[in-house]
């Protein structure tokens, strides 16, 4: 672009008046835009905008405060981001009114006015007016003061004023680069927890996130503290840059500005988070589009492969100066062998040729790292080497026997394998060996289910199977804990959880084509015929557990013998078990819950029963009825018997299949105390182990039923993740709701006394219209929009009931939609799983037409299909 398109130009006879400026400050920016559309270096528009401001406030400072003898006991000056003169579209202008002592009022008169001036403008002024020894004594007790001190610039009036402030909080008189160093660095900690403590937020803050631009700016801090300059080309003149390290930061740095630049010029405002409102605009900006992958996939691939780099670079340097800063004794050096040594339990090279001599030390560094106890780190030094000879990681190296050997004893390491492969990960390492890893390092799926990038999420699981190994973590997990912790050749289990999704992005089924990567490592690295097909069948079925819990009825024998038999032994059960709970919690946090820990504890231990019986040996069915119908007798105790047989005469036998003896128990004792005229009954019964609550309706049937009590739970804005519905000869129908209890405003609605009245009175009223009311839609749900599609399948068994799967964009009252739609075409529901994945509703329906069979007539199914996708656009 021209440079005439970066000279943004004040008129100072403009400064009297604050439409003139306004008017200037409009031109300037629609300046910046262009400049910014055309690509121009973000540095040089950071620049031009921070001359323009400099002439702009410099001119009505002199309007409104004046020149002559006040103002030689008073100056403007600029700090923070604005003093360093990288002033964003959308920053503060951070301001220090700088007095030698008190002034006037009048003084302080025309200061108001000069702020409110700017103001009335529309800048974003963030300001403060402090004499010399206030300044003085914020900055002694305050490390964000001294550090806005030091990054101060004079714009007018008295200049000798900021050389005296600058002298007063220099190192030699407060703050020494020892106590500067400690402070930011313990002040970085703090921000990267509050940030989530990963560059690989798929939201992320592109200012204050790990790997951001402060990570930057505290590089350049602690070198300005230190050697008195935050330039940091000069950092390298000192010998604490390489000139490859500096290329590094000025190229990250100059991404994170054009993102900054493009998120404040699209809201204008001060919008530092890349969140997914903006993402697809950004992504278009930068050139992107979309094709075999998404534009805006792209373009999250760069951000998040950049911030990876910065904050190794990031952690190198700051190691860097800690060894100049923080050491002052005699250095401890251990010998380990002929490659390495431990210095102050920091491992480090012998001589810098160690890796070029013996590329396989490469790997040899990462197992030292966790098995000498002696040594805490890398030194800086080190990790240097390691990423600048990251090239001799080819195919040569792979099938060096020694490598191979060193990789897989790292991970069969008793400890420390998630801390051994996550610094290798960060340093290049895991990617340049795991050419397949190195793939999916930085890609994001951009969607709501997914928090996290794909080689994020593959640490996070195996990470998640180390912490059941480990007995301090027993209280989280105790089945999966007792399970890990007995568990034989572990290492098999680590190896699917690296690459049960290594393959995503490439197209086709990533299941499948992970299996092929699988086999591929475990046949080079001299795995048994036997292991090297158990991993590659984990890596292939990764999902069918967390399928089958989440989308078939688990209470229906024939889908657990089925399971079964697709998986065939029970040591393959128990690995899949702790990949299934391992990979859904590393997926998102919000994606785990109590209820789905159950689902899949009861799916596993059903499984596990019919391993037990042997292949082909089904429960009869009268067998198993039995066997539930004695326990709840023995629940319910011995006079109840009688009456208990009477009622169950009433269910016919899929309610004591879907049932446990407890629910069952429960169940009868509701209703034997009741009356017929005490119908409808409704109940709530909590069950804190799964994080859930139990409503049971009991209502004499009607068409509409199933519509009334669905909308009555949407008027309170209740989660459902399951619903069944018993019909009972004497035209009872019992139907029940499980319910997510997880968040307050749900726990505060069970605890209410009224929520079952209202339920009552909308059953009685017959009112299963939705209210006129303003749904909330979240914001990132917007950004995710999904086509609602209907699919129908036959039950396994021969009259079971047809199977509904509605998907659709998650929205409140969806159920409710559903059962319109069904009563609509004269449907019964008999049971239903719902399920919510991210932005994404995936809900299965156990169907049945009024006479209780299958929905065989495809012009009837086509009508259902008609009427939900009508009813959930």
């Amino acid at each position: 672009m021209p440079q005439r398109a970066l000279r943004l130009r004040f008129d100072e006879n403009a400064a009297d008046s604050v439409e003139r400026c306004r008017a200037q400050l409009a031109e300037a920016r629609t300046r910046m835009l262009a400049a910014h559309d055309a690509k121009i270096r973000p540095g040089r528009l950071l620049k031009s905008h921070s001359d323009f401001i400099d002439k702009m406030l410099s001119s009505v400072w002199r309007d409104l405060v004046g020149e002559g003898s006040s103002t030689s006991r008073i100056a403007l000056i600029a700090v923070g981001g604005y003093g360093r003169q990288e002033l964003h579209p959308g920053s503060d202008i951070d301001l220090l009114i700088l007095r030698a002592r008190g002034g006037s009022k009048r003084e302080s008169a025309k200061i108001e006015d000069f702020i409110r001036f700017l103001w009335d403008v529309g800048l974003q002024v963030g300001h403060s007016t402090r004499t010399l020894q206030e300044c003085v004594s914020q900055a002694r007790g305050d490390i964000t003061v001294v550090t806005n001190l030091m990054e101060a610039r004079h714009l007018s009036g008295d200049p000798t004023l900021l050389e005296r402030l600058a002298v007063r909080v220099s190192p030699e008189r407060m703050w020494t680069p020892r106590r500067f160093f400690e402070a930011k660095r313990q002040e970085q900690v703090q921000r990267h927890q509050r940030y989530g403590e990963t560059a690989y937020n798929l939201e992320p803050h592109v200012k204050e996130g790990p790997g951001g631009l402060r990570d930057i700016q505290t590089i350049q801090w602690v070198g300005h503290r230190y050697f008195g300059t935050p330039d940091l080309e000069k950092l390298s003149d000192e010998g604490f840059l390489t000139e490859g390290e500096v290329r590094e930061l000025l190229s990250g740095r100059e991404l994170l500005w054009r993102l900054r630049n493009g998120l404040h010029l699209l809201t204008s405002r001060s919008e530092d988070r890349l969140l997914f409102d903006y993402q697809r605009e950004i992504a278009s900006q930068f050139g992107y589009r979309d094709g075999a992958q998404l534009a805006v996939e792209k373009l999250m691939k760069r951000y998040f492969q950049t911030v990876k780099k910065l904050r190794v670079l990031n952690e190198i340097l700051l190691q860097h100066f800690e060894e100049a800063i923080l050491t002052t004794s005699k250095r401890q050096v251990l010998p380990i062998n002929r490659r390495f040594r431990a210095v102050d339990g920091l491992l480090e090279v012998v001589n810098p040729n160690v890796f070029k001599r013996q590329p396989f030390a490469l790997l040899e560094a990462f197992l030292l790292l966790i098995q000498e106890p002696t040594i805490r780190d890398f030194r800086g030094d080190t990790v240097r080497l390691l990423r600048k000879h990251l090239k001799l990681i080819d195919g040569s190296f792979r099938r060096d026997i020694r490598c191979r050997s060193l990789f897989m004893e790292i991970l069969k390491s008793p400890s420390g394998q998630t801390r051994a492969l996550r610094k290798m990960d960060a340093y290049g390492v895991l990617g340049a060996y795991l050419p397949a890893f190195g793939r999916v390092v930085g890609q994001m799926q951009h969607d709501l289910f997914h928090a996290y990038t794909v080689d994020a999420h593959l640490l996070f699981v195996l990470r998640n199977l180390r912490r059941m190994d480990l007995p301090r973590h027993d209280h989280e997990l105790p089945d999966c804990s007792r399970l890990m912790q007995g568990l034989f050749k572990k290492h098999r289990l680590y190896l699917a959880a690296l690459f049960h999704d290594i393959a995503k992005g490439r197209g086709g089924d990533h299941s499948t084509l992970g299996e092929r990567d699988a086999l591929r490592f475990c046949r080079a690295h001299d795995l048994s015929d036997y292991d090297m097909k158990f991993v590659a069948w984990l890596v292939r079925t990764h999902l069918r557990m967390s399928w089958v819990a989440q989308r078939q009825d688990i209470s229906d024998p024939d889908v657990i013998d089925q399971f079964a038999t697709e998986v065939g032994d029970q040591e393959r059960l128990d690995n899949l078990y702790l990949l299934t709970v391992a990979d859904m919690r590393g997926t998102s946090p919000k994606v785990w819950n109590d209820w789905k820990a159950k689902l899949l504890q009861d799916l596993y231990h059903a499984t596990s029963q019919a391993l037990r019986r042997g292949k082909g040996q089904s429960v009869q069915l009268e067998e198993r009825i039995k066997d539930v119908q004695q326990e709840t007798l023995r629940i319910l105790g011995d006079d109840s018997h009688p009456l208990a047989s009477q009622l169950w005469g009433q269910f016919d036998q899929d309610y004591f299949l879907r049932n446990s003896p407890e629910e069952i128990a429960w169940h009868a004792t509701l209703l034997l105390e009741r009356r017929a005229a005490e119908f409808p009954l409704i109940e709530i019964q909590h069950d804190a182990s799964s994080g859930t609550a139990r409503f049971l309706f009991c209502c004499p049937d009607s068409e509409d039923l199933l519509c009334r009590v669905t909308a009555g739970l949407d008027r309170l804005s209740l989660n459902i993740v399951d619903a069944r519905v018993h019909r009972l000869s004497s035209n009872l129908v019992i139907m029940i709701f499980v319910i997510l209890t997880t968040d307050d405003e749900t726990a505060k609605t069970l605890q209410s006394r009224t929520t079952v009245e209202r339920l009552q009175a909308n059953l009685l009223t017959r009112d299963w219209e939705p209210p006129a009311r303003r749904v909330r839609v979240p914001r990132a749900l917007k950004h995710f929009p999904i086509e609602t599609t209907v699919q129908f399948s036959d039950s396994e068994a021969e009259d079971g009931p047809t199977v509904l799967e509605v998907v659709a964009q998650d929205r409140p009252g969806l159920l409710l939609q559903v059962a319109k739609a069904l009563l609509y075409c004269k449907i019964h529901l008999a049971n239903a799983k719902v399920g919510t994945f991210g932005a994404r509703a995936e809900d299965i329906f156990y169907v049945t037409d009024r006479d209780g069979c299958p929905v065989k007539d495809i012009a009837q199914r086509e009508l259902i299909a008609d009427q939900i996708r009508s009813a959930l656009p």
